[in-house]
C-alpha cells in the first residue's frame, strides 16, 4: 500500500487524478473555495488534472464547470475525452448487456442503459419502480437526456457504454454475485457503496474497463510515471487507481470498510480533504 510518508512529501506529482462524487463535490455538490484555490495553483505549476469517474459526460462537465478546461475518464474508464474531444471509447458488447438486463430482471432489478459513443450522455430505461428512490431520483435528474422505451433488449441496436443498477444496498449485493456467475463471458462489475444511505450502484462494463487502466493510458500518452501520479477517491470503483498511483488517498467520508484497506485517509469531502491532499503534497 502507498504511504504518504516522507518521499511522498518530496516527490513531484505531475498528475492529479480525482473522482468527483464524494470526492471533489462536497454534499451541496458544490467544490470549496479552498479546493477550487487548490487546484487552480497546481494548475498554475503545470501539474496536470484529469477527473476520473462513473458519471456519464453531461454530468460530469456540469460538475467540472467551474474547473474550465479539465480532461475527463467517463464511465469507470469505457470513455475518455481530453481537450473537449472523445479520445478513446471501449463499448460494452451488445449481447452481454442483453445479458446483464436479463439477469437483473429477474431480481426486480431496474436496469439502466448508458449509450452514446461521442458522449451523448443518453439514458435508456423501460420504467423505475416507485419504490426504487435511488433511481428515481437519478433519472428524474437526468431527464433531457432520458429515452423511455417498451423494452430494452429490442431498443439496443448498438454496443452501449455499460448497464447500470441501483438500489437498495441487500439487493445490489444479491445481485452482484449472480451477474458475475451468470454473464458467461468476463465483464468488468464496479461497485459504488453508500453505507449511510443504505443504497449501491453496480455497473457493468466491457472487460478491459476500469478507472486505474484509463488513468495508466493517460500517462502513457502524457508522459507521466505512475510514481508522478497523486490520486483521490472514495468508495469501491476507485479502489484500483489509489493502488496503483504513486500516491493514493481516500476521503474520510468513504465506506469505513474502503478506510480500513490502510490508504491515507484525508478528511471528508465537507471538510475540504481534496485541498489537504493537493496543498501538502502538490503544490511546492
Amino acid at each position: 500500500m502507498n504511504s504518504p510518508g516522507g518521499a511522498a512529501a518530496r516527490r513531484r506529482f505531475r498528475l492529479l487524478a480525482l473522482d468527483i462524487d464524494g470526492t471533489l463535490l462536497r454534499s451541496d455538490k458544490t467544490i470549496s473555495p479552498r479546493t477550487l484555490l487548490a487546484l487552480r495553483a497546481a494548475r498554475e505549476q503545470g501539474v496536470r488534472l484529469v477527473l476520473v469517474t462513473g458519471r456519464r459526460l453531461p454530468a460530469a462537465r456540469r460538475a467540472a464547470a467551474a474547473l474550465g478546461d479539465v480532461d475527463l475518464v467517463l464511465h469507470n474508464g469505457a470513455l475518455i475525452v481530453e481537450d473537449g474531444q472523445v479520445l478513446r471509447c471501449r463499448p460494452l458488447p451488445r449481447e452481454l448487456a442483453r445479458r446483464a438486463i436479463r439477469i437483473g430482471r429477474r431480481l426486480e432489478a431496474d436496469p439502466v442503459l448508458h449509450v452514446g459513443r461521442r458522449g451523448e450522455g443518453r439514458l435508456v430505461v423501460e420504467g423505475v419502480q416507485p419504490s426504487n428512490t435511488l433511481l428515481a431520483y437519478y433519472i428524474e435528474r437526468s431527464h433531457p437526456d432520458v429515452v423511455q422505451v417498451d423494452d430494452l433488449e429490442t431498443a439496443l441496436d448498438d454496443d452501449p457504454l455499460q448497464v447500470m443498477f441501483g438500489g437498495r444496498r441487500e439487493l445490489m449485493e444479491e445481485l452482484l454475485p449472480r451477474l458475475e456467475e451468470e454473464m458467461g463471458e468476463p465483464v468488468r462489475i464496479e461497485r459504488t457503496v453508500y453505507p449511510d444511505m443504505g443504497v449501491g450502484i453496480l455497473d457493468v462494463l466491457a472487460p478491459d474497463v476500469n478507472k486505474a487502466e484509463a488513468v495508466a493510458f493517460l500517462q502513457r500518452r502524457w508522459h507521466v510515471d505512475a510514481e508522478e501520479t497523486l490520486a483521490v477517491g472514495d468508495n469501491w470503483n476507485d479502489r484500483e487507481m489509489l493502488e496503483t498511483a504513486g500516491l493514493g488517498m481516500v476521503m474520510g467520508n468513504a465506506d469505513p470498510d474502503l478506510r480500513k484497506l490502510g490508504f491515507p485517509v484525508l478528511p471528508t469531502n465537507d471538510e475540504d480533504g481534496v485541498a489537504v491532499a493537493v496543498e501538502k503534497y502538490v503544490l511546492i
